[in-house]
């Protein structure tokens, strides 16, 4: 059995002020520095193998702080970046909403969609699990991401709940079948 534990990145300035970070590689902010660090600390006496993440900053510096406690490396892989944003990284709803009115989802804003994320998450976690059979291994990620991949593989789950920032999901995959035994946990913060 292969155990996945999805991480959501500690908080970032963008994070509190609201706005879409995409790819745009923003840092952790104190407060998410210390959300990580308070899911470093309730990690370090779990069993995790190894540790994947996104290479944008706010994820590796949230799977870093996670590492240092266990001794582990971090394996950086583009796939697990965020969605990428299009036009509208950097801006706030408000912003968006000026800009291109109530309707700005239904416009071609450059947004990659749900479709893409999931078959390179999908790629993504196949790999890591070829490479990591029977291993329990650590994921960080972003919001979108996990969410896009949480329905493909859970399409009869409500997961559309948005995920809490440092958040730990965790999967199980047994022969090819797919358990959801931890959701959204942020018991550590």
């Amino acid at each position: 059995m292969t155990r996945i534990g999805l991480i959501r990145h500690g908080c970032t300035d963008w994070n509190k002020q609201g706005r879409a970070q995409g790819h745009s590689d923003i840092p952790l902010c104190e407060e998410g520095y210390g959300q990580a660090e308070k899911l470093a600390l309730r990690l370090a006496d779990e069993e995790w193998n190894v540790i994947y993440s996104s290479d944008l900053k706010r994820a590796k510096q949230t799977a870093e702080t996670i590492a240092e406690k266990k001794n582990i490396e971090v394996n950086l892989d583009t796939r697990l970046r965020e969605r990428y944003g299009g036009q509208i990284e950097g801006t706030t709803l408000k912003d968006r909403i000026e800009k291109w009115g109530e309707g700005w989802r239904n416009l071609d804003l450059g947004m990659e969609i749900g479709e893409k994320i999931s078959e390179r998450g999908m790629a993504c976690l196949k790999d890591i699990m070829a490479d990591h059979p029977d291993d329990n291994v650590l994921i960080v990620s972003h919001g979108a991401f996990i969410k896009q991949i949480l329905r493909t593989l859970f399409p009869d789950v409500d997961v559309e709940s948005s995920l809490d920032n440092c958040s730990i999901t965790v999967l199980e995959a047994k022969e090819g079948i797919w358990d959801l035994t931890l959701h959204n946990c942020v018991k550590h913060i």
